[in-house]
């Protein structure tokens, strides 16, 4: 059985896709799956074992261009049994459409009445998380949910983690905290850098070093976090948002004693790398995309405006984050940690 997943747009949710994949190969051990999805996810499924190859998308998010839709849709004719949507946009449901795949799956969204002829209706008090919306559609209809549910692990090849840490001149004779302080889906998802920067000091005090991630948009809350530190602290302090292919920063977060994150894409690579983990929730909530990892700390002030999942504060003061003080994540740290690190 060969099985196409249309997959989605976002670092995290392309993590939280592995659920899916890992209850297919549950289901059906002999079947292939080829994930559909933009070119920047390869890094991501490359390191998933249950998926046979990466198909990069050509088209930008949001663009329709029918044309190019149709024409890579015929170009997968007769190549599978199944399509899996995971995007509930019509645009995702034409490439399936035009490849004649006989069994198209999804979950009712965007007017898609005739393109999917397998039409699930999401009970979202049934499935409030999004890893059960993506699992439930390896199953029948109305099916239980396999217990436990598995958790996203991403596999690293030591060789391309020794060539990054030789390419960015990083040596782990001191145990590494990673901070990932940007989101990508507003300032309603940052926990202050000055904050990130009282947590970085402490561990630095401890013998530690600091390495912060993030996409090019987030270099500069990065400087912001190193420029915090005091003298002989901030050569302590490693900036890489912007610097690191996406391969490159799942490889050097595999090496990290423990990471920081707000509720980012970064998180979720962490948790599926099974680094210990302190994610910092503000406008949004872990009722609904967790990170799936065992050694997790979630820290919130859980205030009565959040969660909005605005991508700005509608009050303007950013509360649920700004009065998040830094010694909470502290003692997150130390509870994920309670032993003294070997060597520090």
């Amino acid at each position: 059985m060969n099985i196409l997943i249309i997959g989605p747009s976002w670092v995290g949710d392309m993590v939280m896709a592995q659920t899916l994949f890992v209850c297919l190969k549950q289901r059906h051990p002999d079947c292939s799956i080829d994930v559909l999805a933009p070119e920047w996810s390869r890094p991501i499924l490359e390191r998933m074992p249950e998926v046979r190859h990466a198909l990069g998308f050509p088209l930008g998010h949001g663009v329709l261009d029918l044309a190019a839709r149709r024409r890579i849709g015929k170009s997968l004719a007769g190549r599978y049994d199944q399509a899996i949507l995971l995007p509930n946009s019509l645009k995702s449901a034409l490439v399936p459409f035009f490849a004649g795949i006989p069994i198209r799956t999804g979950w009712r969204g965007e007017m898609r009445f005739g393109l999917l002829n397998d039409i699930r209706t999401l009970d979202e008090a049934r499935h409030p998380l999004m890893i059960e919306r993506f699992m439930a559609l390896a199953f029948e209809a109305d099916a239980e949910l396999p217990q436990p549910y598995p958790r996203p692990s991403l596999r690293i090849d030591p060789e391309s983690r020794a060539a990054a840490l030789a390419r960015f001149g990083l040596e782990l004779d001191r145990p590494v905290l990673a901070l990932c302080p940007g989101a990508e889906f507003g300032e309603a998802k940052r926990w202050p850098a000055s904050h990130y920067a009282r947590v970085a000091e402490r561990k630095i005090r401890d013998g530690w070093q600091i390495w912060l991630f993030g996409s090019q948009n987030d270099h500069a809350v990065g400087e912001d976090i190193r420029s915090r530190l005091i003298p002989g602290f901030r050569e302590e302090a490693v900036n890489l948002a912007g610097a690191t292919a996406l391969a490159e920063a799942i490889d050097l977060l595999s090496c990290a004693y423990a990471v920081v994150s707000n509720d980012s894409g970064l998180m979720h690579v962490a948790a599926a790398l099974g680094r210990p983990l302190v994610a910092v929730y503000g406008s949004t909530s872990p009722q609904f995309t967790p990170p799936l990892a065992e050694r997790v700390e979630i820290v919130r002030l859980g205030l009565e405006c959040s969660p909005c999942f605005e991508r700005s504060c509608r009050f303007g003061h950013y509360d649920c984050l700004r009065d998040l003080p830094a010694q909470r994540v502290d003692e997150a740290l130390d509870r994920l940690l309670p032993q003294p690190v070997e060597g520090v």
